[in-house]
């Protein structure tokens, strides 16, 4: 038959492309939306195909303009602190100095390089999300079915698909067989989505349209045919691509107090070099060239240039320490960001839960039994009061597993690690591990005829000859389904009694309101010789053998991470495309909510109804979200992120993308995250355990401990050699340093010193303190009043060595490089001050505790000797062999610093 689809009227095509056949096609009857889109059930000519294919565009994801290499390069040369440096640099050059120039560029281009060499790259994000469209399509054109490549897909083809097929855009069903999809990627459900062809409300959310396929979800079970409204950009994964690309990214607290100490220290640095011009000038009369020399010498010596290598350095030393504990890091400044989380906010499917449904709970007429074990691997076995209840003393319990193994296609497996996973659908494996804890026998029985389950009918029943040579049907579904078929239920002594239909319901909204999902099973005798099945045959006189409550059971270490993360002080909310009574109880068991709190979820309708200021008012005090939307996700990130909460996102699915990028964190699961959610994430959990977050926001803590010591212990460096040039130009002085000698001094230190101190182990009671505030300082008053103590300490010693090796008649390389040895030195005596910044270091414990110390003391000490005793090293940087008086000196000095740093720190600590 040939499509009448080239009389499309001029509305469509393009217009269709941008509302999908019309305003909310899932809401309006198929027959509408095929003749809004100009199309028929059989299709598009392939002319008209074409002419709407280079109207709308090809069916894939839009690939946004990136930056280039150089541009990436480029922006990290956008700092202050570097603008500084590089301003030194071209002075030096338009002086001659050619070597200062060229050691001041290398810093520079260096640190550029490590941090372009460590970006993370977002747009990673978008190519996982373009993975998951499908690459074939079975489409009808010319009104015959032929496979052709998705891209070429638009909207008014007739496509049709089967189980496994991957659904190449979004489709409003026509026909209907059986079908079954698994939305989890979108929307968080851990079963599959019934799909039918009615049309369903205006408002219903994604998870609720059920006359809706999705581009990239799977089908997991029958056939469907429907019209194309959709492709590219315009089906809902392109909306969350859109997304992702709109989201704007965030600074971590560490690179905003980085970036604010930077301005500071920048403002301060330019109006001492500019006094020391005007004083220089004014007052001692130096010449021009000496007074620019001095400043560009004062400037590089107030630069701590090392910094951006040292925290970059730490950071990737703790990537190295959360990836032992299976917390990969994409991102640097993720480590430090964890351990300044304030809220953990948290999608429930295969994050929180195993995504591996499991029946609890088993009620006949007798005896309500509990169910032991977690997810698909059939350990654990069923007891009642708490006894072992076995299937062969308890013949009602054997009824009902039986009935709901042998109505069952599902199989359970191990892979070769040892995880059990099913074949067939969720459901099904949970009945099908149930009948594995019991040891029900299923082999012995021959399957002889089936209806399978179909969303209109919401059961299965299939004729199976059992060993006797009796048949019989098993029927297994909906409880509302069977109760209407049955007449009888199953009494104690294995007779049928008349069914008590009031109080099977009753039992039905118990299980529910518990958050289970319950399936029913009944049973009837067929008679000898009965070989075929319909409908019509499991329409009445069944007799109902029980039900079972399912769940995606938590995972047990989930709740003993989340009562941690409580006690640390962080905020833990569950946010799921789930139905609100399943997140409500789901909530109660992880402890996200305490038992006996009342409590009600927010859903992702009552968010549609708020302004963002409603939401903002409410965001913190509720801790369950459900039937959310990827949009709802951002609005609630963002509404916590006004309180100046830091916010960590966790998830798996493609809905879950667009809030981590939005989020200060955004973790994503290694095993059954898909490629988009780990792309768009700073943190991928290898092992998917949620405890895994709390050891990581553990370990972000101790880093970030680490990072403020290391800041405090590399400032006073360029404090007190800035205060050595800044001193000798207000009194007319030769300059102690030269600028590459301050280099030199800075580098060294800061790559064998400073990191010393980012193998400090953890303080104690670092899990029992509340996160810090985001307005709190890298570096705090008090550790202020130890910078500007040290830097005094190690400048007036420096100053001092020099002094008193020029009146002892040294040459100035010489007083020069006893200067640069005292710094060294005077910078490790403040090492072991600052191993304990808020207590003594007078003790032999800073002896100990990290080995990383002494080898950083060693390697400097190696590095020193080179500075001042090899040749190559006297022609680049003005040094000069020096001997033992002034090896003495310097180390006397240093054992002085130690000592009036540790006076110093008690004063501070008694004032405050």
């Amino acid at each position: 038959m040939t499509s009448t689809a080239h009389d499309d009227p001029p509305h469509h095509a393009a217009a269709d492309q941008e509302h999908g056949g019309g305003d909310r096609p899932y809401a309006q009857d198929a027959s509408e939306v095929l003749a809004r889109l100009g199309t028929t059930a059989d299709g598009l000519s392939s002319a008209e195909a074409d002419a709407r294919l280079a109207r709308v565009g090809p069916n894939r994801l839009p690939t946004p303009p990136r930056p280039g290499a150089l541009v990436r390069l480029l922006r990290h040369f956008d700092d202050v602190l570097i603008y500084i440096l590089l301003a030194a640099a071209v002075l030096k050059a338009f002086l001659g100095d050619w070597v200062d120039f060229t050691v001041i560029l290398v810093v520079a281009v260096v640190n550029a390089l490590v941090g372009f060499l460590q970006e993370g790259q977002a747009e990673r994000a978008l190519d996982g999300i373009r993975t998951m469209l499908s690459l074939s399509a079975t489409v009808r054109r010319d009104g015959q079915w032929t496979d052709v490549d998705s891209q070429t897909l638009v909207p008014g083809d007739v496509v049709r698909v089967r189980s496994g097929d991957k659904v190449p855009a979004d489709v409003r069903l026509v026909e209907a067989t059986n079908l079954q999809v698994d939305e989890s990627a979108l929307t968080g459900e851990s079963v599959p989505a019934a799909k039918d062809v009615a049309p369903v409300g205006p408002d219903a959310g994604v998870g609720d349209r059920a006359s809706m396929l999705f581009s990239g979800t799977i089908v997991a079970a029958g056939t469907g045919l429907g019209v194309v409204t959709g492709t590219g950009a315009a089906t809902e994964i392109g909306r969350i691509q859109s997304l992702i690309a709109d989201v704007d990214h965030l600074q971590t607290p560490l690179k905003r107090q980085l970036t604010r100490l930077g301005t500071l220290l920048s403002r301060a640095i330019l109006v001492m070099a500019f006094a020391m011009l005007v004083i220089g000038r004014v007052v001692h009369d130096f010449a021009l060239p000496d007074l620019v020399s001095a400043a560009i010498g004062f400037a590089v010596a107030a630069v701590p240039e090392g910094l951006p290598a040292l925290v970059t350095i730490t950071l990737a030393l703790g990537v190295q320490q959360m990836a032992r504990r299976h917390a990969i890091t994409r991102k640097l400044p993720a480590v430090e960001a964890l351990g300044s989380v304030t809220t953990i906010c948290s999608d429930k499917t295969g994050t929180l839960t195993k995504n591996e449904m499991t029946a609890r709970t088993v009620v006949t007429a007798e005896h309500r039994y509990d169910v032991e074990g977690l997810g698909y691997e059939p350990t654990g076995g069923v007891t009642l009061d708490g006894s072992p209840a076995s299937i062969a003393t308890h013949p009602d319990l054997a009824a009902l597993v039986r009935a709901g193994a042998l109505c069952n296609d599902a199989r359970v497996v191990a892979d070769d690690d040892g995880r059990w996973g099913i074949v067939g659908q969720p459901t099904e494996g949970a009945l099908r591990t149930l009948a594995l804890k019991t040891d029900a026998r299923t082999d012995d029985a021959r399957r002889v005829a089936v209806v399978p389950f179909e969303s209109a009918n919401k059961l299965s029943a299939t004729l199976d000859e059992l060993p006797d040579g009796s048949r019989r049907v098993h029927v297994v579904g909906a409880p509302d389904r069977l109760l209407d078929r049955a007449t009888t239920q199953r009494g104690p002594s294995g007779t049928a009694v008349p069914l008590d239909r009031e109080r099977w319901e009753h039992a039905v909204e118990e299980l529910g309101g518990q958050g289970l999902r319950v399936l029913a099973a009944a049973e009837r005798p067929a008679a000898p010789g009965t070989t075929t099945l319909e409908l019509d045959g499991v329409d009445t006189g069944l007799t109902f053998l029980g039900l079972v409550g399912i769940v995606d059971p938590p995972r047990p270490e989930a709740v003993a991470a989340i009562a941690d993360c409580h006690r640390a002080g962080i905020a833990v909310k569950m946010i799921t495309g789930d139905h609100a009574g399943t997140a409500v109880a789901i909530a109660r068991e992880l402890g996200i909510v305490r038992h006996g709190e009342e409590v009600t979820a927010l859903t992702g309708a009552e968010l549609e109804a708020m302004s963002q200021e409603q939401l903002r008012t409410r965001v913190r005090d509720v801790d369950v979200y459900a039937r959310t939307s990827p949009e709802h996700k951002i609005r609630i990130v963002r509404a916590l992120q006004s309180h100046h909460e830091v916010v960590a996102m966790t998830g798996d699915g493609v809905n879950d993308a667009p809030a981590l990028t939005r989020a200060d964190i955004g973790i994503a699961m290694g095993i059954k995250g898909t490629e988009a959610t780990k792309e768009a994430a700073e943190i991928v959990l290898a092992d998917d355990n949620f405890a895994t977050i709390e050891r990581a926001v553990e370990e972000g803590r101790r880093i970030y401990d680490n990072i403020r010591k290391s800041v405090v212990f590399l400032l006073p460096t360029n404090g007190a050699q800035s205060l050595v040039i800044l001193v000798a130009v207000l009194f007319g002085l030769a300059l102690p340093l030269t600028p590459v000698q301050i280099l030199w001094v800075n580098l060294v230190t800061a790559i064998t010193l400073s990191l010393a101190l980012a193998y400090e182990p953890a303080e104690p009671g670092i899990m029992e303190r509340p996160p810090r505030s985001p307005k709190e300082s890298v570096l705090s008053r008090p550790s202020l009043v130890v910078v500007v103590w040290a830097s005094l300490l190690i400048g007036g010693t420096t100053l001092a060595v020099y002094l008193i090796e020029k009146d002892l008649g040294a040459s100035d390389g010489i007083a020069q490089t006893s200067a640069v040895t005292m710094l060294a030195l005077g910078q490790t005596a403040f090492l072991f001050s600052c191993r304990f910044l808020n207590g003594s270091s007078l003790t032999w414990r800073v002896l100990t505790g990290n080995r990383v110390v002494w080898i950083a003391i060693g390697s400097l000490a190696v590095l020193q000797v080179v500075f001042t005793y090899a040749p190559f090293m006297h022609s680049w940087f003005g040094s000069a062999p020096i001997g033992g008086r002034d090896w003495g000196l310097t180390a006397a000095f240093a054992v002085g610093v130690f000592l009036l740093c540790e006076v110093g720190k008690a004063v501070a600590r008694r004032v405050r």
